[in-house]
């Protein structure tokens, strides 16, 4: 597993974040034996597939300080847990149904030493508070996953970019955004070049809201 990866894409980080980076390789493996939330084949590779595509949300938009972010079926912690050391002045909430994964999450983030994140076990609809920004690894389709969250977003934005969803997905999404006029593409290979990333993309939609 190789971290230099994450430092070649990253170059300005700080000592501290290099180091969180190289313990999460350790920390997932132990962690992963004895609940298994990444697949072994994903274990091998946790800084491109997991860890880098994670990031590919930091390309497209950067998190100021005191942003909130909640990152919906977090699973293992991607893609909040990789966002959560590049931008430790901002506030992420981890949710996933499943306990034994947030279990993982829990344990990760103590190694890591993260104070920036809070790890929920619930369903998405039962979270109260709202937040600037919703990120996500592919849980459900688009339209699934924006009624999930409704009612979970800030009116006031603080970014150049209006508060909503960043959602990374792969393949062909044409009929799945279909209805979102709004909604923005952003190709992955157009910042890593790996041929993972070929099909992968961000997809930023700004929540609309009645005046």
């Amino acid at each position: 597993m190789n971290v230099q990866l994450i430092f070649e894409y990253f170059p300005g980080l700080s000592d501290l974040q290099k180091e969180q980076f190289v313990q999460m390789s350790e920390l997932y493996e132990d962690w992963n034996q004895k609940i298994n939330v990444v697949s072994r084949k994903d274990i091998d590779e946790l800084y491109l597939r997991h860890v880098l595509h994670s990031l590919g949300i930091a390309k497209v938009q950067e998190f100021l300080p005191n942003t909130t972010v909640l990152d919906v079926g977090t699973g293992g912690g991607f893609p909040g847990i990789p966002l959560a050391i590049l931008f430790p002045e901002t506030s992420f909430t981890l949710v996933d149904s499943i306990g034994k994964k947030i279990k993982v999450v829990e344990e990760v983030v103590s190694g890591l030493r993260l104070e920036n994140v809070k790890a929920v076990n619930s369903r998405v609809e039962a979270v109260e508070q709202q937040f600037d920004f919703i990120v996500s690894r592919a849980v459900a389709a688009m339209p699934t996953f924006v009624h999930w969250v409704k009612g979970k977003i800030k009116k006031e934005s603080v970014h150049q970019r209006r508060n909503g969803i960043l959602y990374l997905k792969g393949g062909d999404l044409t009929e799945e955004l279909k209805i979102y006029s709004t909604a923005q593409t952003f190709n992955l290979t157009d910042y890593f070049t790996d041929d993972f990333f070929e099909t992968k993309k961000v997809v930023y939609l700004p929540m609309k809201f009645k005046g």
